[in-house]
């Protein structure tokens, strides 16, 4: 094998006629790097150390003709995709076909006419350099599409990361203002849950729940009492029942929620997240037959999470202490709320409290005096 330039290209030239390989070296190595090989053999041996650009392969030679040659490079990892010409001095049409269907990518008949050998070999390695281009842009696109996948699901973890801790962030604001409300909006997410795979099981409300998502809402739902950020100590701390009038106060934190959302809303380019909370916190307080606030809405006009959160928010009212009452038992509990059915609650999911309600007793946790100032 001759010594090869560093930047040229490689060619290989495997034939048992040391004419033909003076002729097609001569012709051909004023432009390209060419290294003559007499046998199938010998070939095979070199291409384990050092692959060409390009193979220029005798169909009738000794011991291994073109046709097996062919058949072995292709069979290699790393020489099924070197483009062969076959050469050969027969007029065999049989021959030819059969080394295309093997994969050569060209045949030359001998003799050879010096310009014409120069055209194929010129066309079939522009061929092959442009294949290994069009390769290399795809990995490259493959690789820049599995990067920008990585970088998409990073950033999306991150924006939810970050929306996680603004809920929480908010939520423990709001019970380290109310001392007196600890545990309610954890507990309260549990009750929902439980609910929401009543609905599930049951197929209930599911055009409604389909486009939901549902662990989405569930962190939502902590800012349901948001609003009692803008209540006035006096009122939010005080230890006995409330007036009248410092009850109707108390009725305003499901506006003041909502208001408090929408401003956070207002320095978000998506601000999809907050759509659960601002519903959980605006209606969470309305009643089936019309009697709730802020609003008086009447039945379905109730959004679905405001009534859902209705039962879960009254359900963890009764098994908590208040100043002026001690913790219902659940099952206390839970005849308050199949009573309300029609009246307070939705009949459908009172219904549905009613069949996962053991579940609600199941997950209750106990608690020393956990005390919740009635709204």
């Amino acid at each position: 094998m001759n010594v090869m330039g560093a930047n040229r290209t490689r060619i290989m030239v495997v034939d048992d006629n040391l004419t033909n390989l003076k002729f097609v070296k001569s012709v051909l190595s004023e432009k390209y790097d060419v290294f003559t090989v007499p046998s199938a053999a010998k070939m095979f041996s070199l291409l384990d150390t050092d692959a060409p650009s390009l193979i220029l392969l005798d169909i009738n030679m000794p011991e291994m003709d073109g046709i097996e040659a062919l058949k072995k490079l292709k069979e290699g990892e790393k020489t099924r995709d070197i483009p062969v010409i076959f050469i050969t001095a027969r007029n065999d049409p049989e021959s030819e076909v059969t080394g295309l269907d093997l994969g050569a990518v060209d045949y030359i008949s001998k003799p050879f006419e010096p310009p014409i050998l120069r055209k194929r070999v010129e066309i079939h390695l522009t061929m092959e350099l442009q294949r290994k281009t069009m390769e290399h842009q795809k990995r490259e696109l493959q690789n820049f599409n599995d990067n920008l996948q990585r970088m998409v699901e990073e950033k999306t973890g991150s924006v939810l990361e970050l929306q996680r801790a603004i809920l929480n962030t908010l939520a423990e604001v709001v019970e380290s203002r109310d001392e007196i409300t600890g545990g309610h909006v954890q507990r309260t997410n549990k009750w929902l849950r439980i609910m929401l795979e009543g609905l599930q099981d049951f197929g209930l409300y599911s055009e409604e729940i389909s486009d939901w998502d549902v662990n989405l809402m569930l962190q939502s739902s902590q800012l349901h009492d948001v609003g009692k950020i803008s209540i006035s100590d006096s009122i939010l701390k005080k230890p006995g029942k409330l007036t009248s009038e410092e009850f109707e106060e108390m009725k305003r934190h499901s506006v003041f929620g909502a208001k408090i959302i929408d401003k956070i809303g207002e320095n978000m380019s998506n601000n999809d997240f907050l759509t659960h909370s601002r519903i959980f916190a605006l209606t969470h307080h309305e009643k089936w037959d019309g009697s709730g606030y802020p609003y008086n809405l009447r039945g379905e006009e109730i959004p679905l999470q405001g009534r859902i959160m209705a039962i879960a928010d009254v359900y963890d009212a009764l098994i908590s202490d208040r100043p002026y009452k001690k913790a219902f038992s659940h099952e206390q509990a839970s005849q308050i709320i199949m009573e309300g059915r029609g009246t307070h609650f939705d009949p459908v999911l009172v219904d549905v409290f009613e069949q996962v309600e053991n579940k609600f007793r199941e997950n209750g946790v106990p608690r020393e005096n956990v005390i919740e100032k009635s709204t």
